[in-house]
């Protein structure tokens, strides 16, 4: 072997840290550097007589013959997990190597050149991030389901239950006593907070998970505003507050996504008649058309939030008063969506608050830059004030309650979803269709839907109910057609007042 040569390749290769051996063109080794000796186990002397045309792995992996092609080419390539018998007769594992393969000319003898790079590293971190990656989507799968299986089986009976007692207060309001009576508004306070409870915490965990998906329309922001305060203004006056309401226009269009902005409204007035024992909450709706903004103000001369609170205000679970014994009953959530819903919309809410007089939250919303001039136009049926109502319900569970909630002034007539047929819709002249859709029948209720948009009477409203409350699930039915969504459980003026917005020139 010329002494000169290997002084020559150990100039060059020597201090490498990666692996190099140089074999001359009869396939014999004359090289290989420490970085090689130490991965391989053997040196320059043990390997003499070595050569890649008698490896039976390279032989059998064809390894060999595209050595020899480099020689023959002059041209260089790469291989990806590179084996030879040398590294299989090692005791240590078997590294992955990507070896580049080039020809060098030196004293008019041709050598080829193997750089050993070891990827084991590399490959075994990509296989924890792809096991890590499936883990995770497997978990976001399993909290999926889980979220779904939770509200189906909770909503379902906190509809009947809030839906019966509201019936029953109603109804016996003038037949019992002052004790009675407190027992069924505990039963009813009870169960609407135990659904507002369950409701937060899945929309938070939703949002949190990224999982919520906005879905953008135009809007009338006074409308909305009008739907959701009736409630709020009996709630004030039970506890002698003055509620009053301000408009600047009779019309503001904003592009949001409604199911979000009426979770804020609710949230802002159920906040301020809550802490507020006396006074007044004013609400105010105006317009600054330079910046592109509805701007909403809810006033209340209620208890106030301390300035050291403040920070913590839209912290998930975060309370000002967190002792056994406070004041105030809640679970901390519902400022926290209230601004996570508002910012993806493109909007804002901030606060101003002094202990002991009261606070003013201000929230905005971008006004819609093309409002619907012409929007569909619902046909309603309204002969003699009566309603006529086509119900589609296969568990049987929801009919005798929407029966009750909708006896005056409603004529409903319930079909099993299987026996749905379009020419119910030519020869009964319905008003608007209710259809109660169960987690099992999903795929089932997206198809009449999408068949009831393919009739003559097209433009009859839908109003989904169900126990689904994830965006993505609900868009489903928005996108097949339907009108509106009603997340069970729902109150009695909840029903009543999507029945309206839909059937609402």
């Amino acid at each position: 072997m010329n002494t000169d040569i290997v002084k020559y390749f150990g100039l060059c290769y020597e201090l490498l840290p990666f692996p190099v051996e140089v074999f001359d063109e009869k396939g014999f080794a004359v090289y290989v550097n420490t970085a090689f000796a130490q991965k391989w186990g053997y040196n320059a002397n043990e390997l003499q007589g070595y050569s890649y045309n008698e490896d039976d792995e390279l032989l059998r992996r064809e390894i060999a013959k595209k050595i020899n092609d480099v020689l023959k080419s002059n041209n260089s390539i790469q291989i990806n997990n590179y084996m030879d018998s040398r590294l299989l007769g090692n005791d240590k594992a078997v590294p992955f190597l990507n070896t580049t393969i080039f020809p060098v000319s030196l004293q008019k003898n041709k050598y080829v050149v193997l750089f050993h790079e070891d990827q084991t590293d590399v490959i075994l971190a990509e296989e924890e991030v792809r096991k890590a990656r499936d883990t995770s989507k497997e978990a976001d799968r399993l909290k999926s389901t889980f979220l779904n299986v939770l509200s189906h089986e909770l909503r379902t009976p906190l509809n009947i239950i809030l839906g019966y007692s509201t019936i029953i207060k109603e109804n016996l309001k003038d037949k019992i006593g002052s004790e009675d009576r407190i027992y069924l508004d505990n039963l009813h306070s009870g169960s609407e907070r135990l659904f507002k409870s369950i409701t937060q915490m899945l929309e938070f965990a939703q949002i949190e998970a990224g999982n919520y998906k906005m879905n953008i329309e135009t809007f009338n922001l006074v409308g909305v505003f009008k739907n959701c305060i009736e409630p709020y203004k009996y709630k004030a006056a039970e506890k002698k507050l003055d509620f009053t309401v301000k408009f600047e226009e009779d019309n503001i269009y904003v592009d949001i996504d409604l199911q979000c902005v009426e979770t804020v409204l609710n949230n802002l007035l159920d906040n301020a008649i809550k802490f507020t024992r006396q006074g007044y909450i004013d609400v105010e709706v105006e317009t600054y058309r330079e910046r592109e903004l509805a701007v909403c103000k809810l006033k209340d001369t209620g208890v106030g939030i301390s300035t050291e609170y403040l920070d913590h205000l839209y912290r998930p679970f975060s309370q000002e008063e967190l002792d056994i014994g406070r004041n105030f009953e809640g679970n901390g959530l519902g400022l926290a969506i209230s601004k996570r819903y508002l910012e993806k919309m493109g909007g804002s809410l901030i606060v101003d608050s002094i202990k002991g007089v009261g606070s003013t939250f201000t929230f905005t919303l971008p006004l819609a830059k093309k409002t619907k001039i012409e929007k569909l136009k619902k046909i309603v049926d309204k002969k003699n004030g009566v309603v006529k109502i086509l119900m589609l319900d296969d568990s049987g569970d929801s009919y005798p309650l929407i029966k009750a909630y909708l006896k005056d002034n409603y004529d409903i007539n319930v079909f099993p979803s299987q026996e749905f047929d379009t020419h119910l819709l030519v020869t009964k002249d319905f008003s608007v269709i209710i259809f109660d859709v169960t987690v099992n029948y999903w795929n089932r209720g997206l198809e009449i839907v999408r068949k009831v948009r393919d009739t003559k009477n097209s433009n009859i409203p839908i109003l989904i109910l169900s126990s689904e409350f994830l965006q993505e699930k609900i868009q489903e039915f928005r996108k097949a057609g339907a009108d509106e969504f009603l997340v069970k459980p729902f109150a009695k003026i909840d029903l009543i007042n999507s029945i309206n917005k839909i059937t609402t020139v």
